[in-house]
């Protein structure tokens, strides 16, 4: 644990102020990397589907159902993709609410702990002049 010296159990350090920056930006990076990810299953489900019309209903087809390749029919594979596909919305609307949520939460942060972030080279100058004011810089390369 890092002392704070006279300034109560408020105050934290730098470090740990960046550590709960890095932590925000990563479960931000998350939250996005799983709406792409549900967006991509969504896509290939359309396709599925669409592929699936087109065939007889009593074709047997394989599906992977937690890793295991499982056998069925057309007619027992379509409905559930259909289903699927109908809830796909919901869950990209709900991550994509968190994701903004999230967002806020990381400008909130980064207003009360008086963050500026800098990125690339072009960085330096204003890096001089934050030394000479009591705050917080992030420099994150691009």
């Amino acid at each position: 644990m890092a002392k704070n010296t006279g300034k109560g159990n408020k105050s934290k350090s730098n470090e740990e102020v960046f550590a709960g920056f890095q932590n925000l930006r990563s479960e931000q990076r998350q939250l996005a990397n799983k709406i792409s990810e549900l967006e991509m299953d969504l896509n290939e489900h359309k396709i599925v589907i669409e592929t699936l019309r087109g065939v007889e209903a009593a074709r047997k087809c394989f599906r992977m159902v937690g890793g295991v390749l499982v056998e069925r029919t057309v007619a027992d594979v379509l409905p559930e993709l259909e289903g699927n596909r109908d809830r796909l919305p919901a869950a990209l609307q709900a991550l994509n609410e968190q994701l903004a949520r999230k967002g806020q939460e990381i400008n909130d942060y980064i207003e009360r702990h008086d963050i500026r972030v800098q990125r690339g080279a072009d960085s330096e100058p204003a890096a001089a002049a934050a030394a000479d004011t009591k705050t917080n810089v992030l420099a994150a390369s691009a």
